[in-house]
């Protein structure tokens, strides 16, 4: 494998479509979604699918997730193999996350406090358990540190057995790279790793 990891920007936009449409849910996973609801409040969501046909939903979501990355509001990562995009990790600054997320979760914390939210990966079946999520992972702290952010927090949930549509990363994928579990909520543990 020839393996790269790249931050999401506008001109990469088609490389994360093709993902998401052609690899990332390939296995029957119980998930459909273009990474966007993290990044949208109850009235956001409200506005963008109330009235949208159910057989129209997956556009309408397409449609949000191309407005946000236009604009930066979704952020993260997608990892490459030999050019062909074969993972995704979502990872912004805290402050932009709101409040509360039209999926209830709680990623928010205000700009002065610079901490980075780790909250999605979306790996290629045929790609799982070779590291891409842990390159992923290291990255966003590489960069985050380089920023200058103090910490780099992520929520995976708590399991007795491996579960293979683990969005939000196992626990041991954090412990790894250095988090440590500062607490819980809605459901999730807190990992963090501090930068300083």
């Amino acid at each position: 494998m020839k393996l790269e990891i790249k931050p999401l920007m506008p001109e990469l936009a088609a490389d994360y479509f093709d993902f998401f449409e052609n690899r990332a849910f390939t296995d029957d996973s119980p998930y459909r979604c273009y990474c966007q609801m993290y990044q949208m409040t109850k009235e956001q969501a409200s506005a963008a699918f109330d009235n949208v046909d159910e057989a129209d939903m997956g556009l309408a979501a397409r449609r949000v997730a191309e407005r946000q990355i236009e604009t930066g509001i979704l952020r993260g990562y997608l990892a490459y193999d030999d050019g062909l995009s074969i993972g995704w990790c979502n990872a912004n600054d805290k402050a932009n996350y709101p409040e509360e997320s039209c999926v209830g979760t709680h990623f928010y914390a205000p700009a002065e406090k610079r901490e980075k939210a780790v909250v999605c990966f979306e790996i290629s079946p045929e790609y799982r358990g070779k590291g891409v999520a842990t390159a992923l992972l290291q990255r966003v702290i590489d960069d985050a540190k380089a920023e200058g952010y103090l910490a780099v927090e992520g929520f995976p949930v708590e399991r007795g057995e491996r579960y293979e549509w683990d969005w939000s990363g196992p626990v041991r994928l954090y412990q790894k790279a250095g988090f440590t579990k500062v607490s819980e909520r809605d459901g999730h543990l807190v990992m963090r790793r501090e930068l300083r």
